[in-house]
């Protein structure tokens, strides 16, 4: 059997899809290398728009029986036809990696995912709509799970022998059984640690521990200050990539893209995960080599995103009734009374 090249386009576009809203806003359209084929979501709730991450997978909290439908678009910017076949097949967080089955492996979540459309031809320049069904069963055990749609575009062998090359592009599905409202997303940035490879690169780690309920796809950034005469630097893109099963731990590294002194610095560090976001500091210094000792964190508790928009619905109800009592005391005798 001759080997097979493939080519794995990771994730053109998505939204999230909420099991509570209806989509309402088209998602913004990612289109592949002029030559490629595309893949995204059609549309995605107006109340998931806050969220980065809600425009590239497809998230989602069901209660066991429950369905939910969404238009995938396929398009291709080649300037020939391309026959696409289109199908759900297994995912797996492994190894801080969104892992993708082999071929057409199939898992739990890809079997309740069902596609009107599993072939589709596309003429050059041209795009079609694939409506996908997920239907979990009643007796879905709780717990998240994780599968890929696909759309992808083979071509065969040449005569006589030599190599297949697969095409594919995907969107993520994250979906989490259960009832009641979906689990929170929390993680904890526990420690920094400095390096310098053989080369001389240098690169922090960041250690993270997945406190939440859902899995993790982590960015965000690095910045220094207060270096060596008081020079800051940054900032410096994570590195994407990592994802975080609910409970691992896991590191994410930013590769400085410039030399700097050894130090000390204060580093401080972004990240986010949709709307899940922390930053942490810490006093680190470069070694001459290899890797220093970590540095435990100090988080900074002073934004929390989903504490905020909490609190501002309380202050929000809280006025609201101020000024109804308000109202109340003001109003002149004989006017009624609320009972």
């Amino acid at each position: 059997m001759r080997p097979r090249k493939i080519f794995v386009g990771l994730l053109v576009a998505g939204a999230l899809a909420s099991a509570a809203g209806t989509p309402h806003r088209p998602a913004p359209v990612t289109r592949p290398p002029e030559g490629g084929i595309g893949i995204r979501l059609l549309e995605a709730p107006v109340e998931a728009r806050a969220d980065a991450r809600a425009w590239s997978y497809i998230v989602d909290h069901l209660a066991p029986g429950s369905v939910i439908h969404r238009r995938v678009e396929v398009f291709n910017t080649t300037r020939s036809p391309k026959h696409l076949s289109i199908y759900a097949a297994a995912a797996e967080i492994r190894d801080r990696r969104f892992q993708f089955g082999v071929d057409h492996t199939p898992n739990e979540l890809s079997t309740w995912t069902t596609l009107d459309r599993h072939e589709v031809i596309l003429a050059p320049r041209a795009r079609s709509t694939v409506n996908a069904t997920i239907a979990v069963p009643d007796d879905a055990a709780a717990g998240e799970r994780y599968a890929v749609i696909w759309a992808e575009a083979a071509k065969a062998a040449p005569p006589g022998g030599g190599v297949a090359e697969i095409n594919r592009v995907g969107i993520r599905i994250y979906l989490s059984v259960g009832r009641g409202n979906a689990p929170a997303s929390a993680f904890t940035i526990d420690s920094l640690t400095a390096q310098r490879s053989p080369d001389g690169r240098q690169t922090v780690l960041a250690r993270v521990h997945n406190t939440g309920g859902r899995a993790l796809d982590l960015g965000g950034d690095l910045k220094l200050s207060d270096g060596p005469s008081r020079l800051n630097a940054g900032p410096f893109k994570i590195e994407t990539g990592t994802t975080l099963a609910p409970g691992d731990f896991g590191s994410v590294a930013a590769v400085l893209d410039e030399q700097v002194p050894d130090g000390p610095w204060r580093a401080r560090i972004r990240l986010e995960s949709g709307l899940a976001k922390r930053t942490a500091e810490a006093t680190i210094r470069f070694p001459a080599a290899g890797t220093a000792r970590p540095v435990r964190a100090e988080m900074d508790t002073s934004y929390h995103p989903v504490a905020i928009l909490a609190l501002g619905a309380f202050l929000s109800a809280g006025v609201a009734v101020t000024l109804r009592l308000t109202r109340r005391r003001r109003r002149p005798r004989g006017e009624g009374s609320d009972v």
